[in-house]
């Protein structure tokens, strides 16, 4: 029987999983991966495919408000069903919070999940599903280890300076602080980087851009600063979230709108950004087809946020040897690379329009002084990753 890792990534309405052969290394294609969406309601739908990108799943699952341990308990009985000569010896969780306590990537146990469980307040959108995810396999998977891999964990290299708010000190003790997200997809680009650029251990400024958006900089692969902090709505402006926002703003609102705090989350994370701005829709595609004056002001916004991010995280670093694209957008979009590059050409990034338009892994032109990348992120390998080297160890 052939050996593997299951990587799960559970969200809100979805899940996403992946099936890794266990080999070292692991392979960065995966054997299975597919998504779960639509939970929570009766047309929860699981689709999947092999490593040849052929659909092997695309069915619904039955029940009303179907939850997360009907999809998971789906999910495996498809699994045992479909894929009976695999055996699942490990699975790697996305877990977007690990608090001051986690920086590398843990088997948990009731200790673990106890601290899992009370990070819940610091991320309340995700950190419970990532939870619900865990427990749902062990009660499902008992006896295989489950392993969390944090988001947060990549950015504890920042300097304490970059890390905190300019705020009174027990709130500081009290975890308030600056803990940047994304990291495993800007812990896999640090480790694929040394194969494309010979800057990879110079000043890189990532951005992982897509509905969910950010960006970091890195001095010898390690973060030194990030645009989103204490929450996933900080920073660049994104898909549902508003991004950086004076906090007046919101005591505004909240004095003259009478909005409550749910109203306030609601507004900042699901009703703001691209689909709030365009008031056309959050999905980049469609307002770069659109010739609507307020889709062309929303993706303007967009890139001009960027710009002003890259200025901030090229300060942090000392300078700019490279510059790459990876996430959703970042990878597909080449309006929205040229417009990025075209604005930024005093830090000597000079963009080759060609291979911009190709998507290329190298769009700088040969006397760009920086070098510019597009670098497909894989999160999903680097869960599978981390589950197997702690089951070597």
């Amino acid at each position: 029987m052939k050996q593997g890792i299951l990587t799960i990534n559970a969200g809100s309405s979805s899940i996403k999983f992946a099936l890794f052969p266990l080999a070292n290394p692991i392979s960065p294609d995966a054997e299975v991966s597919g998504q779960i969406d639509g939970i929570g309601t009766n047309a929860t739908k699981m689709v999947a495919k092999n490593t040849a990108g052929e659909r092997i799943a695309d069915q619904l699952i039955p029940g009303e408000a179907v939850s997360h341990d009907v999809a998971f308990d789906a999910l495996l009985k498809w699994f045992t069903a479909s894929q009976a000569d695999w055996e699942i010896v490990a699975v790697g969780h996305r877990v977007v919070h690990g608090g001051d306590l986690y920086s590398q990537p843990t088997i948990v146990d009731a200790t673990v999940l106890g601290h899992l469980t009370s990070f819940i307040p610091l991320a309340p959108l995700h950190e419970p599903h990532n939870v619900a995810g865990i427990r749902a396999l062990q009660t499902l998977m008992p006896r295989v280890p489950q392993v969390a891999c944090f988001d947060t964990a990549f950015h504890r290299s920042q300097p304490n300076v970059a890390q905190a708010f300019g705020l009174p000190r027990a709130l500081t003790a009290e975890g308030i602080k600056r803990y940047g997200f994304h990291g495993l997809s800007y812990e896999f680009i640090a480790r694929a980087l040394p194969e494309h650029s010979t800057r990879a251990n110079g000043r890189v400024v990532v951005a992982h851009l897509g509905n969910g958006a950010s960006m970091a900089a890195m001095v010898k692969r390690k973060c030194v600063a990030t645009t989103l902090g204490f929450s996933t709505i900080d920073g660049l402006m994104m898909g549902t979230r508003c991004g950086n926002l004076d906090p007046g703003v919101v005591l505004h609102l909240m004095e003259t709108k009478g909005l409550s705090v749910k109203d306030m989350t609601r507004l900042l994370y699901k009703e703001s950004g691209l689909l709030g701005v365009s008031g056309i829709s959050q999905d980049m595609r469609t307002l770069l087809a659109s010739n609507k004056a307020e889709a062309q002001e929303a993706v303007d916004l967009f890139c001009y946020r960027i710009v002003r991010e890259l200025g901030s995280l090229v300060a942090a670093a000392g300078g700019l040897d490279a510059l790459v694209f990876t996430g959703g957008i970042g990878e597909h979009a080449a309006e929205v690379r040229r417009r990025v590059c075209q604005q930024v050409e005093c830090f000597g990034i000079r963009l080759d329009v060609e291979a911009n338009d190709r998507h290329d892994l190298h769009i700088g032109t040969a006397d760009s002084s920086v070098d510019v990348l597009v670098i497909p992120t894989n999160e999903e390998w680097m869960m599978a990753h981390h589950a197997q080297m702690l089951l070597t160890l």
